[in-house]
């Protein structure tokens, strides 16, 4: 069985922060996918769902963003599978807005929700499907502006994204990784990081991935 999980911070006040990206695809496939996630199991909000005539198990941790790695070893660990078994859904800083890219194995790239996640795994080799988030405006801290809201323009676009992400990780589930690869590693047209000068009063540093 594959465990597909999405990272993010548990709590109304982080529902809307670019951090949530992983939950947030998580949502769509268990609303294309009738899935129900039940809360507490293992650290886990997390239940089964029928994708594309495969079993899945769909997961969103409930410790904060770099607290991932033992809720997700706790239902490997029960459903008897390893890293090659986890797709991981993540927010990165590294691509333009929008941007979905998938990977397999490599390092955490200063993400400390990945890195807690290699930590309880012992491995690295999981999937990754990266959704970008593009970088801070210039005089922004990482941290701050990850904990921040989505911009007016970004939260437009951002059900069409997310829908996005939700096919590459069906991809992966069907066809594998490298098809997803071949299908989704198309050129995009790049799009350019936006400002949300509110955005900063939304920053709780004390949980984020990213420079902890």
């Amino acid at each position: 069985m594959n465990l597909v999980a999405g990272l993010g911070d548990p709590g109304s006040r982080y529902e809307t922060t670019r951090h949530n990206a992983g939950f947030l695809v998580v949502d769509e496939l268990v609303r294309r996918w009738d899935g129900t996630l039940k809360k507490d199991r293992f650290g886990s909000s997390s239940g089964d769902a029928l994708i594309r005539n495969n079993k899945v198990h769909l997961a969103k941790p409930q410790k904060f963003m770099n607290r991932s790695g033992a809720p997700l070893r706790g239902l490997l660990d029960y459903f008897g599978g390893d890293a090659g078994n986890l797709i991981v859904i993540h927010d990165e800083v590294d691509l333009p807005f929008g941007t979905i890219r998938i990977k397999q194995s490599g390092g955490h790239g200063g993400h400390n929700g990945l890195r807690d996640i290699h930590k309880h795994l012992g491995s690295n080799a999981y999937a990754r499907v990266r959704f970008g988030v593009g970088r801070p405006p210039e005089g922004w801290e990482t941290a701050d502006y990850v904990l921040g809201r989505w911009s007016a323009s970004e939260a437009a676009e951002l059900d069409s994204h997310i829908s996005h992400a939700a096919n590459a990780v069906e991809t992966i589930i069907e066809h594998g990784l490298e098809a997803a690869m071949n299908q989704f590693h198309v050129r995009e047209k790049t799009a350019q990081p936006t400002t949300a000068g509110q955005d900063r009063s939304q920053s709780f540093q004390a949980q984020v991935a990213y420079g902890v």
